[in-house]
């Protein structure tokens, strides 16, 4: 055989194996990019997942209307795990090895993403901004993590120190959820106080999907607590400022990024006036919104038939970043051209405020600032912009 051919041969070779190996790309084909989701659609945050996927959706459908990115359409596939960390495995063992998607994107739940990541991981899909803000979304540093939520261990660092300002609490307490979520709040808060040379008179959990909240309510109570934090969520924080008002005990509480959600006031009420709560995108209340917002939440009613809320925000930031992200990896869409533009590219402040999102080949937290915000006369009420995170004492 002559060198010719030889060379001829092996260019044919060179092209053959690189069309295989983008083929090869799971969940990426000539028309359609599959990117899966893990939500809470029959669980005790049922709520929050149909919100994000509805907002989710939402972006799908606008970016698959304009024509899709780089002529492939968005196909979403959503599991439910009902905030269940087996079920959790169960989806994303669906959704990685069965439908073969290319990321999974927004999954909701601290113990749900510590979960399902490794089997994600063993076939090389990226955890896609999570909707949690535990520090395990990026700690420790893995190339198929990206995180874009300010961790609960920050916010608590920010937030309590912004409340000691305007109150001096004597005897600050807790009650959080006895899991991953609920030790992060209870983590961020202890080196806050810490830090002012405080500490907590109280501590109480419960067990994830608890509804009765009076013995923790009794003791905080009995400890005489000024300051109540609360690692909870929707229900959880219903239950116990209702147990409080009901029998009396009024400290100020004070609320994670979890707690942020205008199911609070809509279904607790009058009583929920005065709880505090960090968040990073604001509640869009139509009829206080700005024009674009606005004309975003009549859009998002026209489709689903219900308001916007911030967790329809979140999942509409989730894809749109994963859209400019994988528009500027270019036709040739791959897990690994996909980290370099999330590494390379700036994601700007988005119209709910969400700040710009920044990674690099050795940060996976695209946002650490938080702010304060408080319960209003039945709405969220922004009180601080976004605050800094105190650094951390040497150990």
């Amino acid at each position: 055989m002559n060198m010719m051919k030889k060379t001829t041969l092996g260019l044919m070779a060179l092209a053959v194996a690189a069309g295989t190996a983008h083929a090869q790309q799971q969940g990426v084909s000539k028309n359609e990019i599959l990117v899966g989701s893990i939500l809470d659609l029959s669980g005790p945050i049922a709520a929050f997942g149909k919100q994000t996927r509805y907002g989710m959706q939402l972006r799908v459908d606008e970016i698959n209307e304009q024509g899709g990115i780089n002529g492939r359409k968005i196909k979403l596939l959503v599991e439910d795990d009902g905030y269940d960390p087996k079920k959790a495995v169960l989806a994303a063992q669906k959704l990685v090895n069965q439908d073969k998607v290319f990321v999974v994107a927004g999954h909701t739940g601290t113990a749900q993403n510590n979960a399902s990541m490794p089997i994600q991981f063993e076939k090389n899909v990226i955890n896609f901004l999570p909707v949690t803000s535990a520090r395990e979304m990026y700690e420790p540093f893995h190339k198929l993590k990206f995180s874009f939520a300010a961790p609960y261990f920050d916010q608590m660092r920010a937030g309590i120190p912004e409340l000691m300002k305007k109150k001096a609490y004597a005897k600050p307490c807790i009650i959080h959820q006895d899991d991953e979520f609920g030790l992060e709040v209870f983590r961020g808060a202890e080196v806050a106080l810490k830090g002012m040379g405080k500490a907590f008179t109280e501590r109480t959990t419960y067990k994830r999907g608890a509804t009765d909240f009076s013995s923790q309510v009794a003791r905080m109570k009995a400890a005489g607590c000024d300051l109540v934090v609360l690692g909870t969520i929707i229900r959880e924080t219903i239950g116990t400022i209702g147990e409080a008002r009901k029998t009396g005990f009024s400290p100020d509480f004070f609320g994670s990024a979890a707690a942020y959600t205008d199911l609070i006031h809509k279904l607790g009420g009058k009583a929920m006036d005065g709880l505090y709560a960090m968040h990073t995108s604001a509640q869009p209340y139509t009829d206080t919104a700005n024009e674009k917002v606005r004309f975003w939440s009549n859009k998002y009613k026209t489709q689903f038939s219900e308001d916007p809320t911030v967790f329809s925000v979140y999942g509409y930031a989730i894809i749109d970043v994963f859209a400019i992200a994988a528009r500027v990896a270019g036709p040739n869409l791959t897990t690994e051209s996909l980290i370099k533009a999330m590494e390379t590219h700036q994601f700007p402040s988005d119209m709910h405020g969400l700040p710009p999102l920044k990674f690099s080949p050795t940060n996976r937290l695209g946002n650490e600032k938080s702010r304060l915000a408080q319960i209003q006369n039945g709405r969220w009420v922004s009180v601080t912009d976004y605050l800094p995170v105190p650094p951390l004492a040497a150990k």
